[in-house]
């Protein structure tokens, strides 16, 4: 592995981090903020040993290796979410650099969950931090690099592939630069078209923009305590479920309904198709839940359920309401949607649907030859011929998906959490969801955690984020032959 070529484009993201810091940095001078001279510092720093280290490492051009591609992402992220705990350290907005780590983690990979007790108490330039970083790391900071910088032939497949979530990485144009061009042009239109209606639905500038920097990227951070229940405005809650339900579709769909006017590719798609159906059929069952066992009109249990399961599902985390105190049906189905996750090529967490269904067909083609062992059944989605390759590999990850499931469940129920906190926290995290049940339920928070509590959680967000191999592949002795 060729070490100086991995370091040298690490430096490159650091100063793409560096410069994304300027944007707090400009709104906290607007304000007179004192926290204006932590992004300051923070952003020297962060800027000033990105440089060094792309100028100062000299290598030849070439192609980056699988193993380097790796390498770059899982270091990329590590990086990131350090640099990005800066603005917070040096505004001294947390106690211990492990709060301000845990708040950057959390931020970078969407997951939501946070430490801080009390957010409005907060300068905005720390929460436009907290909420940018979500937005960088949504459809992914390597995807913005290699969409960027025209030096990336250098295996930007192989970098988009290790980041980019889901089953496998679909290229919608010849060359994957112009594929992630185009998703981050989607990405840059739904943002300012949010941005737009919020601002209609009379919510302020500032809040307007940090909640389209969280609904996107499906992150889930607010700049008010009460989430998107503190703006109690049936608009603006629509506006957010409409994003938020976009934000967990496949972006390559919609490139194929803008650029190609395809839209038979949206509607025809099963990942697609079972998405919205697990939406409505999931608000539906638990609106009905409510409605019956909590004595509201139906119309009111809709508008509450409607909104929790298109944030959960789609592992953004906003909230209007405490849904901890519902039924005991309505919170284990939340916690199903938490496990199975948004679709593949979304900026969402979790499962995700694609897997899902590949998982579902292929229990179905075991079942019928445990009777007919002679039958050729191939696994088919959406007309296409799944090869063995592809459905070894979903298998693969779906257990050791609910493997680090169960290892978390029982760190944290060593640190002291009931089943149900340590769980749903556990779910939270790796599904980069946000708030759990119970004692992390969505009006309360993680600061109470145990330091080993914190790191476990911590790892779980990054391994979640980056699809659990990119991050394993990093302790497999074979993965550092030096060749």
């Amino acid at each position: 592995m060729r070490i100086k070529i991995v370091c040298r484009y690490l430096g490159l993201v650091l100063t793409i981090l560096g410069l994304f810091m300027l944007l707090p940095l400009f709104w906290s001078l607007f304000r007179g903020e004192s926290c204006s001279a932590a992004f300051a510092v923070s952003v020297g720093i962060t800027v000033g040993l990105g440089l060094l280290l792309w100028r100062l490492i000299r290598v030849g051009e070439g192609r980056l290796r699988r193993r380097e591609a790796i390498m770059v992402v899982a270091g990329s992220w590590i990086l990131v979410s350090f640099f990005g705990t800066l603005p917070y350290v040096f505004a001294g907005t947390f106690q211990s650099f492990l709060d301000a780590w845990f708040e950057s983690v959390s931020g970078f990979t969407t997951t939501g969950a946070t430490v801080l007790t009390s957010i409005e108490s907060q300068s905005q330039g720390i929460l436009l931090w907290r909420s940018l970083s979500q937005w960088i790391g949504g459809m992914g900071i390597i995807t913005l690099f290699v969409a960027l910088f025209p030096i990336l032939g250098i295996g930007a497949a192989h970098l988009v592939e290790s980041e980019m979530p889901g089953p496998q990485t679909e290229r919608l144009t010849p060359r994957i630069r112009d594929t992630a061009k185009a998703v981050w042009m989607l990405y840059l239109g739904f943002s300012a078209l949010e941005f737009l209606l919020l601002l209609i639905a009379r919510m302020p500038v500032f809040d307007a923009l940090t909640v389209t920097f969280s609904t996107m990227p499906t992150g889930g951070f607010a700049p008010v305590d009460l989430s998107i229940g503190a703006y109690n405005s049936l608009f603006v809650e629509i506006v957010i479920i409409v994003f938020m339900a976009i934000a967990g579709v496949n972006f390559g769909l919609f490139y194929f309904l803008a650029w190609k006017r395809q839209a038979r590719q949206l509607i025809n798609n099963p990942e697609f198709r079972l998405y919205i159906i697990l939406l409505v059929v999931g608000s539906l069952f638990i609106a009905l839940n409510l409605a019956l066992s909590m004595n509201m009109s139906f119309g009111s249990a809709f508008r509450q359920s409607a909104f929790q399961t298109v944030s959960i599902m789609t592992t953004t985390g906003f909230s209007t309401v405490d849904f901890d105190i519902w039924p005991v049906f309505a919170k284990s189905a939340l916690l199903i949607l938490m496990i199975i996750g948004a679709s593949a090529g979304s900026t969402g967490g979790a499962l995700k649907v694609a897997r899902v269904l590949v998982l579902f067909k292929y229990a179905y083609r075991r079942i019928v030859l445990a009777f007919n062992p002679r039958a050729v059944i191939p696994l088919k989605i959406g007309g296409h011929v799944l090869s063995e390759g592809i459905i070894t590999g979903i298998m693969g990850m779906a257990i050791v998906y609910f493997v680090i499931i169960i290892l978390g469940f029982l760190a944290m129920s060593a640190v002291g959490l009931d089943q149900v906190t340590a769980l749903s926290s556990v779910l939270a995290s790796v599904g980069n969801v946000g708030p759990g049940l119970n004692l992390v339920g969505p009006t309360a928070n993680y600061m109470f955690i145990h330091p080993v509590g914190k790191i476990v959680l911590t790892m779980c967000m990054l391994v979640g984020r980056l699809e659990i191999f990119t991050v394993l592949m990093l302790f497999v002795p074979p993965f550092w032959k030096w060749r």
